[in-house]
């Protein structure tokens, strides 16, 4: 069992870092198609239809989350310990997240009932909308166990650097739930036809079986941690090692979706055009920040695990290539940006007033695309060692703190374009205090140059 982890310390940093960050890049990639697909099938049933959707989204990102931050306190405790050669410790720290995961269930399940309807009403007055959208809501909430527990699966998988594992299994998921939507939204193959009931049953039912999966695999091989009552124990320590991390990374996850709408309202008293350039940005930036968040990923367990063993140069070494990794990557969107947005934007079938003011917008933020390299890396850095609170500070100033009070001032001055200068603003402040951070923390013992 010692063997399976004992690659994390021993192999060749590069390499290394990238057999672990491709897998999930590709998993990103997937997950993502998945998104697009889903919601292509379910315009077709019309306007209202999508609304309703649309309108459930932020409860079920809620859900993700969680599933998302806690799984990386997980994620991070199992690999300190496993590093640190204290085996029960991270077989405890993984059978304690699994047992808050189940409680987490229980809670979803709850706000399903409860809170579905008044949520929805909120955003509309159309009834049929409202109902549409509690049809669909109340399924993926009051069954959202699939998707906390596969992605707590996901993660403890990921903290011992079983990579290919979480890629296949993820990948499973998703396509299982591409192949069941037309099926099952429009009736096919003598299955009834249930609208938006079918995309949300499809959606769960991809997400089940990817939790029933990592049951069969973990059950049919030894693997570093094991899941086991014998390890219950709920000592506060645990809990908070994991909760120190996780909150503030599911905290994080909702900071773009707070910077949207925020800066939606200060777009939409210039033009809709301009709100429409936001959407499509954040669209694009999908495709720079999701290869980044993939190296972030890669790197996670081996920076938790080489911190448990005590290995400070190989920390360092790691943290130098993962930033030279996602520095390459950011570099290669900051020069397209500049030089073709023009032809980026005109994917998007612009018509000529969405084509001038995204063309300033894209290289206006793409400025902020290399110094960001840092704030990306550096906050997955702090999540490794277990200092979430850094982590989201970090993110904070990246999305929050610095951007949208520079985003209503400079707007004031210049405009649009004074919302978008406020990105790489926002990150080279934030960039500059995740240094001072890791300079500071434990005498600047894992910074890397």
């Amino acid at each position: 069992m010692e063997k399976t982890n004992d690659f994390m310390k021993t192999g060749k940093v590069f390499p290394l870092l990238m057999s672990m960050s491709v897998p999930m890049m590709i998993s990103m990639l997937i997950q993502s198609l998945y998104n697009i697909v889903d919601s292509i099938y379910v315009s077709r049933l019309g306007t209202d239809a999508l609304t309703a959707v649309s309108l459930a989204y932020p409860l079920q990102n809620v859900v993700t989350s969680v599933a998302v931050g806690i799984g990386v306190g997980i994620s991070s405790a199992i690999a300190i310990h496993l590093g640190a050669g204290r085996k029960e410790r991270a077989n405890q720290a993984a059978t304690i997240g699994m047992a808050l995961t189940v409680i987490h269930c229980i809670l979803f399940v709850l706000l399903g009932i409860f809170v579905t309807r008044p949520f929805l009403a909120m955003f509309t007055k159309n009834d049929g909308i409202v109902d549409l959208a509690c049809d669909y809501t109340y399924i993926v909430l009051c069954l959202s166990f699939g998707c906390l527990l596969q992605i707590a699966f996901e993660k403890i998988f990921q903290g011992i650097g079983e990579m290919k594992i979480t890629m296949i299994l993820l990948a499973t998921g998703a396509i299982i739930n591409i192949i069941l939507d037309p099926i099952m939204i429009f009736g096919l193959l003598g299955c009834p036809a249930m609208g938006v009931k079918g995309a949300a049953y499809a959606t769960v039912i991809g997400q089940i079986t990817a939790f029933l999966l990592y049951i069969v695999v973990y059950k049919r091989r030894r693997f570093a941690v094991e899941i086991h009552p014998k390890y219950l124990k709920f000592e506060k320590s645990m809990i908070l090692q994991i909760y120190s991390v996780g909150i503030p990374s599911s905290i994080m996850m909702t900071l773009p979706s707070i910077l949207v709408s925020i800066l939606n309202r200060i777009l939409g008293g210039f033009s809709d055009v301009y709100v429409a350039v936001l959407g499509v940005y954040f669209k694009l930036q999908t495709f720079i920040y999701m290869p980044a968040n993939g190296i972030v990923q890669g790197m996670r367990p081996l920076v938790g695990y080489n911190y448990g063993a005590g290995e400070k140069e190989r920390v360092k070494s790691i943290i130098r290539y993962s930033l030279l990794s996602a520095g390459c990557i950011m570099l290669i969107g900051t020069v397209l940006s500049l030089a073709i947005p023009g032809q980026i934007f005109a994917l998007f079938d612009a018509e000529e007033s969405l084509l001038k003011a995204g063309i300033l917008a894209l290289r206006l933020i793409s400025l902020g695309f290399l110094v960001s390299t840092i704030g990306v890396i550096y906050s997955g850095v702090f999540e490794s060692l277990g200092e979430g609170k850094h982590s989201l500070l970090i993110s904070l100033l990246r999305q929050f703190i610095i951007t949208i009070p520079c985003a209503v001032a400079l707007s004031a001055v210049w405009g649009p374009a004074g919302v978008w200068a406020s990105f790489p603003i926002g990150e080279v402040c934030a960039s500059v205090a995740a240094l001072i951070l890791l300079k500071r923390y434990q005498g600047g013992a894992y910074a890397p140059f």
